[in-house]
């Protein structure tokens, strides 16, 4: 019963919003204006000293961090 009147519900649901008139789009004219853009642009060069440190191995601590060893990680003998 409730899936019936679901169903009747949503059928009368999509026939009310298909009668609806559908507005009809306007054309709109469209105008065009000529613009006209001065714009000087002033260069200054700053130039600006910044230290980088280099490293020889780039991921050498993140290596170290994952190379470690437990005890679990030793042979035993049989």
């Amino acid at each position: 019963m409730k899936t019936v009147l679901t169903f009747i519900f949503i059928i009368f649901i999509g026939l009310a919003a298909m009668a609806q008139n559908a507005s009809k789009e306007l054309k709109v004219e469209t105008v065009t204006y000529r613009v006209e853009l001065n714009i000087k642009v002033e260069k200054t060069s700053v130039k600006e000293n910044k230290v980088t440190r280099l490293y020889l191995f780039k991921n050498s601590r993140v290596k170290k961090e994952l190379n470690f060893k437990t005890k679990r990680n030793n042979a035993k003998m049989a």
